[in-house]
């Protein structure tokens, strides 16, 4: 009987010790696998709320700045402009005249612009004078390309007006200081533009119409012309001031 109980109890050790076995194998298999892997339920919501924390705190650092913090960048701005434009106002030379700008003679009579234009002149004034003639000049083709390089050297930027202006100038100064070629007007009055650049079509339509048509830019003689950007003249501005077409200032001696 004791054989027997003994025999009982062995069986009952071996199937607890066998049942203990399978629990440690299964507890080890459990507590090395899946779960392992985020520590537990809560511990894997944890880990992805902090790792969307940093995602997004990485974006935030490319994203476009506050309005606050781009008030204080604009304004960092300004005040490095402000600064700049201060130091380059200090430094750069003053643009006033030293010379007083001439004004045209008060008409006598109400101005007709539109029979100037009507007349052919390019550009109708407050002064024209109406006994103003120029004869006719008669060009040889040496000297129609030398006045057309002319025109372009002196006032190329100034298109058919501009060039007009300057031609008859030219022409003003054959028929009336008695000049007798191009050349010796570029050399009796000091002109200092360019004559090796090549003419565009709008300074050769120019001479064409001052002198070929025998028209005149404005009714009054011009004899010299300057511009102020460039230079500053008492002289010119000491004569009779005509007109000023874009930056450059026309005039006339007193009296003929």
């Amino acid at each position: 009987m004791k054989h027997f109980f003994d025999k009982k109890l062995n069986t009952v050790l071996s199937v607890t010790i066998v049942v203990l076995a399978l629990v440690i194998v299964m507890y080890t298999v459990v507590t090395n696998g899946t779960i392992r892997a985020g520590e537990s339920a809560a511990a894997m919501a944890v880990s992805n709320i902090e790792t969307t924390h940093v995602t997004k705190a990485r974006i935030a650092t490319t994203e476009k700045p506050t309005d606050s913090v781009q008030t204080t960048q604009n304004a960092t701005k300004a005040t490095k402009a402000t600064k700049a434009t201060k130091a380059t106002k200090a430094t750069e030379p003053s643009t006033e005249p030293t010379v007083a700008f001439a004004t045209a003679m008060p008409p006598k009579q109400p101005v007709d612009y539109q029979s100037q234009w009507d007349a052919g002149y390019l550009v109708a004034i407050d002064n024209p004078d109406l006994s103003y003639k120029c004869g006719q000049v008669t060009l040889s083709d040496y000297d129609r390309d030398l006045l057309e390089r002319l025109c372009m050297g002196e006032f190329g930027s100034g298109g058919f007006v501009g060039a007009s202006l300057i031609a008859q100038a030219v022409k003003n100064a054959i028929c009336f200081d008695g000049f007798t070629s191009v050349q010796a007007v570029i050399d009796g009055c000091h002109y200092t533009g360019r004559t090796d650049l090549k003419a565009n079509s709008q300074c050769k339509k120019a001479v064409q119409y001052i002198f070929d048509e025998n028209h005149d830019a404005v009714q009054h003689r011009i004899m010299y012309m300057y511009n102020p950007k460039l230079v500053q003249s008492s002289f010119h501005e000491s004569q009779n001031y005509i007109l000023t077409y874009e930056d450059v200032r026309f005039f006339d001696r007193w009296g003929y």
